[in-house]
C-alpha cells in the first residue's frame, strides 16, 4: 500500500497513512536528507520542466517528500510557484495513472501499485456525477461519458481552449458529453485543485530554519525564470525549432490544436509581444475570432486571470507532439524559454540592436503607409 501512496501522495488514504505513522516532519527534515533532497527536486523540477522528476526507489522517501515539498512551496510563498507546482504534481500523477492503465501485465498483477479510473472518480466524489455509455457508430463501438453540468463547469474553468466552453459542448438533460481524453483532463484538474488547496500555509520555525537553504535554491530558480519574462527582443531566427514550426503554421493560416496554440501564444507573450501583436498574427486563420483570440491571449498573459502562464516545458511539448526539428541545443535545454534566452545571450549586442530597430522601424513604416 505504501508504494501506491508514494505514486499518488495526493490521495486521502496517503495523508491518513502518514498521519497514522505519527510522522514528525520536523524530525524528518532534520535527519533524513534523502527526503529533503527529493522534496527540493520535486519543486525545482516542477518549475523548470513542468513535472516532478523520477520517482524515488524508496517508497517511504517518495511519500514523505510530498509534504516536505509543500512546506518548501509555502516557505517561498509565491503565487506563481503554487500554480506551477500544483500543475506539475497533477501532470506527474496523471502520467503515472496513464502508465497504470496501459500496463496489462506487471502492474496489474500487483493490486496496490496502480489506480483505475473508477478509483480516481471515487477519490474526488465524482462517481455519481459521471456516467459511462457505449455508443454504436456503424460497425464500431466507442465509449463516451456524461458528466453533470454542475460538476463539469468548475473543473473546466481553468482549462484553456474553446472546446471547454459549455456553449461548444453537447449538453443533454443537464449532462455534458465528453470523451475519455476529456474526462482524464477534468480529473487531472481535480487533482491539481486538491494539491493547490491550502497552499501556502504557515510553517513552524523549527521546520523553516532547517529548510532555509532549500527554500533559497527554489527562490533562485524562480528568479531566473522570472528574468526570461523581461526579454523584449522578438527575433524569430533565434526561436527554438518547436516555436519556429508553430509560428510558421500560424502564419500559413493552419488550424492549431489548443495545446499548440497555447504554447506559441504563451511563448510570444513571454518574450515581450503585446496582445495586439499576437492577435494580429492569428488574423490569417480562416476561423479567426478577434474577441476570443484577445480574451485567450489576455488570459495567458495574466491580464484576466490570476496567473501569468509560462510556455510548456520541452517534456510537455514532446508529450503533445509539438517538439520537432530538434537541434544540438535542444538536447541540453529543458525549456523553450531557456533555449531562446541562451540564443539571445550568444548573439552579439549590435545584432540584437539591429533586430530591435528593424522591428520598431517596420512598425513605423506600416504606420506611415497606413497614413
Amino acid at each position: 500500500m505504501q508504494r501506491l501512496h508514494a505514486r499518488y501522495p495526493f490521495l486521502e488514504a496517503a495523508r491518513e497513512s502518514v498521519a497514522a505513522e505519527a510522522v514528525d516532519l520536523a524530525s524528518v527534515v532534520q535527519s533524513d536528507r534523502a527526503v529533503v533532497e527529493r522534496a527540493s527536486q520535486r519543486v525545482i523540477t516542477a518549475l523548470e520542466e513542468g513535472e516532478t522528476g523520477p520517482i524515488h526507489r524508496d517508497p517511504r522517501t517518495e511519500l514523505l517528500s510530498y509534504p516536505v515539498a509543500r512546506v518548501l512551496v509555502s516557505l517561498v510563498d509565491e503565487r506563481v510557484l503554487v500554480r506551477k507546482y500544483a500543475r506539475a504534481e497533477a501532470a506527474t500523477a496523471f502520467d503515472r495513472f496513464a502508465t497504470d492503465l496501459e500496463d496489462t501485465t506487471e502492474l496489474k498483477s500487483v493490486e496496490t501499485t496502480g489506480l483505475e479510473l473508477a478509483d480516481l472518480l471515487a477519490e474526488f466524489d465524482l462517481t455519481d456525477a459521471v456516467r459511462e455509455r457505449a455508443v454504436v457508430d456503424g460497425d464500431s463501438e466507442r465509449t463516451e461519458y456524461l458528466i453533470d453540468v454542475g460538476t463539469y463547469l468548475p473543473l473546466a474553468a481553468d482549462l484553456w481552449g474553446d472546446e471547454w466552453r459549455l456553449v461548444n459542448r453537447s449538453v443533454r438533460d443537464g449532462e455534458v458529453v465528453v470523451d475519455e481524453d476529456d474526462l482524464h483532463a477534468l480529473v487531472r484538474e481535480a487533482i491539481r485543485e486538491r494539491i493547490e488547496d491550502g497552499l501556502p500555509f504557515d510553517v513552524p520555525e523549527t521546520i523553516a530554519s532547517e529548510l532555509e537553504a532549500e527554500a533559497g535554491a527554489v527562490r533562485e530558480v524562480l528568479a531566473d525564470l522570472d528574468l526570461t519574462r523581461d526579454i523584449d527582443t522578438v527575433v524569430p531566427d533565434l526561436f527554438p525549432p518547436c516555436m519556429k514550426a508553430l509560428l510558421d503554421d500560424v502564419q500559413k493560416g493552419e488550424h492549431l490544436p489548443h495545446h499548440s496554440r497555447f504554447a506559441i501564444t504563451a511563448f510570444l507573450a513571454s518574450i515581450g509581444m503585446s496582445t495586439d501583436e499576437i492577435v494580429d498574427l492569428y488574423r490569417v486563420n480562416s476561423t479567426f475570432g478577434e474577441e476570443m483570440t484577445r480574451y485567450q491571449t489576455d488570459h495567458i498573459r495574466g491580464e484576466t486571470s490570476p496567473t501569468e502562464y509560462s510556455p510548456p516545458s520541452c517534456a510537455t511539448m514532446q508529450s503533445y507532439g509539438d517538439c520537432v526539428n530538434k537541434d544540438d541545443l535542444c538536447e541540453r535545454i529543458p525549456h523553450p524559454m531557456a533555449y531562446y534566452e541562451q540564443r539571445i545571450d550568444d548573439t552579439e549586442d549590435d545584432d540584437l540592436e539591429d533586430w530591435r530597430e528593424g522591428r520598431d522601424g517596420s512598425d513605423e513604416d506600416e504606420s506611415a503607409s497606413a497614413d
